[in-house]
């Protein structure tokens, strides 16, 4: 079996974070098994033209859009977001919520 790709490990990781739960790119890439390139998961994305891929559950380290306040793509990130049940408070912070389920490297990874 081929060894996967930087790119398809990003895909990966954030395919795997579950409805509801957000991760920052940090982290992100860190599940990726590229510590310290939050900025190649951020260019990714933004490039990303697959609609099936949740995006919007990519925040930054301080949980907050990484877009310009009040733009068209903040307010869908968000809108996204709060569709999923993510608290969001009156600053467009995501409040950090208990893990639910299986942690985000057995999504990616399976189980121990």
């Amino acid at each position: 079996m081929a060894a996967l790709s930087a790119v398809e490990r990003i895909l990966a990781a954030i395919r795997a974070i579950p409805r509801g739960e957000t991760a920052a790119y940090g982290v992100v890439a860190q599940r990726a098994g590229l510590p310290g390139r939050a900025r190649m998961v951020a260019r990714l994305l933004s490039h990303n033209d697959d609609p099936r891929l949740p995006w919007h559950r990519v925040l930054r380290a301080d949980g907050r859009s990484a877009f310009p306040p009040g733009s068209e793509q903040q307010r869908e990130q968000l809108d996204r977001l709060r569709r999923e049940g993510v608290e969001i408070d009156a600053h467009g912070r995501v409040r950090a919520g208990r893990r639910r389920g299986r942690s985000m490297d057995e999504e990616v990874w399976g189980p121990d």
